[in-house]
C-alpha cells in the first residue's frame, strides 16, 4: 500500500508540481502573476460553458507580457466548478432582469 501512495506522490511530483514550480521561476513577478489570476477567475465564471477557454486566449494575445499565460489558464480551469454551479443562479438572474416567467428547470422535472 506504501508503494502506491509513493508512486501517486512522485507522478504528482514529477508531473504537476516541478513543472509549475519550473514556470513561476522563469521570471514572473507577483503582481504579474496576481493579474493573472484574477482575470482568469474573472473569465472562468463567465456564464456560458465552453467559452471561457477562447476568452482566456484572447486576453492573452490581446495582454501580450502583461499577463503570465499558464496562470490564467490554471485559474480559468480551477473556477469551472465554480462556473457550473452558478448557472441556475445566472438562469434567474435572467430571467429577473429581462422580466420573464419563472422557466422550469431540467431539475425541477425530476423533483
Amino acid at each position: 500500500m506504501a508503494n502506491g501512495k509513493m508512486a501517486i506522490t512522485n507522478w504528482f511530483q514529477k508531473k504537476i508540481t516541478d513543472p509549475l514550480v519550473s514556470i513561476l521561476h522563469r521570471g514572473a513577478e507577483p503582481n504579474q502573476l496576481a493579474f493573472s489570476a484574477a482575470l482568469g477567475i474573472t473569465l472562468g465564471v463567465f456564464p456560458i460553458c465552453g467559452v471561457t477557454v477562447f476568452l482566456c486566449g484572447m486576453a492573452i494575445a490581446l495582454l501580450g507580457s502583461y499577463c503570465h499565460a499558464p496562470t490564467m489558464m490554471l485559474t480559468n480551469f480551477m473556477a469551472t466548478p465554480i462556473e457550473l454551479s452558478l448557472i441556475v443562479p445566472f438562469l434567474r438572474f435572467g430571467e429577473f432582469m429581462s422580466g420573464s416567467l419563472h422557466h422550469l428547470s431540467f431539475l425541477e422535472h425530476y423533483t
